[in-house]
């Protein structure tokens, strides 16, 4: 996994937290990148993982979604929560696939902060997830706030949407 790209002595400690977390453990989940307002992450479809029809379980591909987005949204520093997750679910993943769901934090502020997530296997998107996180508490003073903008700028310069 490549390391957390943070200045302070936390990184490492939040890092091993997420590496030890239980359902991203139960599911096989592999964390393949970490980094201020960013994750990727992986996991390889097992036959427990698949519903009736032999596709892909949504709950799964949801669930990778969310162990992106709480890596992500946590990256930074500070306790952020989910608040709400949007799902559209576009392809079926064949049996066996690899999935790679990859957050990056679009904007954040003082207590509110939105990520978009991308679940793919091997090149095609499967699912799109459109996330909102709560600050529970104080911002730390070492907690970051820029993100990339709509337009892959700083989203806290002037000018921005908000």
């Amino acid at each position: 996994m490549t390391a957390p790209e943070r200045p302070d002595g936390d990184a490492a400690e939040r890092t091993a937290a997420l590496q030890r977390e239980p359902w991203a453990h139960e599911l096989g989940v592999e964390y393949l990148e970490l980094g201020p307002g960013r994750c990727r992450v992986a996991l390889t479809l097992r036959p427990t993982m698949l519903n009736h029809q032999g596709a892909p379980h949504g709950g799964v591909i949801f669930s990778l979604a969310d162990v992106a987005f709480g890596a992500a949204c946590n990256s930074r520093g500070g306790t952020w929560v989910a608040l709400t997750m949007t799902i559209s679910f576009l392809a079926a993943a064949a049996p066996g696939s690899r999935l790679v769901a990859e957050a990056r934090e679009r904007r954040r502020g003082r207590r509110a902060a939105f990520f978009d997530v991308t679940v793919s296997a091997d090149g095609t998107t499967v699912a799109t997830v459109h996330c909102v996180a709560h600050r529970v508490g104080e911002p730390g003073p070492r907690e970051g706030r820029a993100a990339d903008g709509p337009d892959g700028g700083p989203a806290d310069q002037p000018g921005s949407p908000r």
